[in-house]
């Protein structure tokens, strides 16, 4: 099986490639840059998995093999904001798996940092004073003091994306 990540994140790319290298033997993985088509910074839940269901379809329509999507967004509970990612495989007979991953709060400097219009990824590099977290560590990474890094956590929802699939296909067979 060929499997496309519709993103060029590495730490999205290594979470695919553990995953599927793991349960799915004999597959092959790569990774296209595709849009989310929802707005560069998702803010509830809906809107993440919405931008991961894009970006899977978007990616499995460039070959007409398996797509897969990971979004990153934030959502609030109450007064609070926290992290959301939200994963979507798409086959090429257009069935549609979707999963979320943990959730976290966020400290109250980088949610006023979004709410005023900022996105996640440039908030936190500001806020650690480094650059480009978003291909490393993440947002989650860093706020779980490494114990969770962002590719770990796409890696949790890339197992249950694979588990829903092969689920899907022995109870079918």
């Amino acid at each position: 099986m060929k499997f496309v990540l519709g993103s060029e994140n590495q730490a999205k790319l290594r979470a695919v490639i553990r995953t599927i290298e793991r349960h799915m033997g004999n597959s092959t993985v790569s990774s296209a840059a595709v849009a989310s088509g929802v707005s560069t910074q998702p803010i509830n839940d809906e809107e993440t998995r919405q931008g991961a269901i894009n970006r899977a379809v978007a990616a499995s329509a460039l070959e007409h093999t398996y797509g897969i999507g990971l979004e990153g967004g934030v959502r609030m509970i109450e007064e609070t904001m926290y992290l959301c990612n939200w994963g979507a495989l798409a086959t090429p007979e257009g069935q549609i798996f979707t999963a979320a991953g943990a959730q976290i709060p966020l400290p109250e400097e980088l949610a006023d940092e979004i709410r005023s219009g900022k996105e996640l990824g440039d908030a936190v590099d500001q806020y650690f004073k480094k650059q480009n977290i978003r291909l490393s560590e993440g947002a989650m990474g860093m706020l779980t003091a490494q114990t969770v890094p962002r590719d770990v956590l796409f890696e949790h929802i890339m197992q249950l994306l694979i588990g829903q699939f092969l689920y899907h296909k022995t109870s079918r067979s």
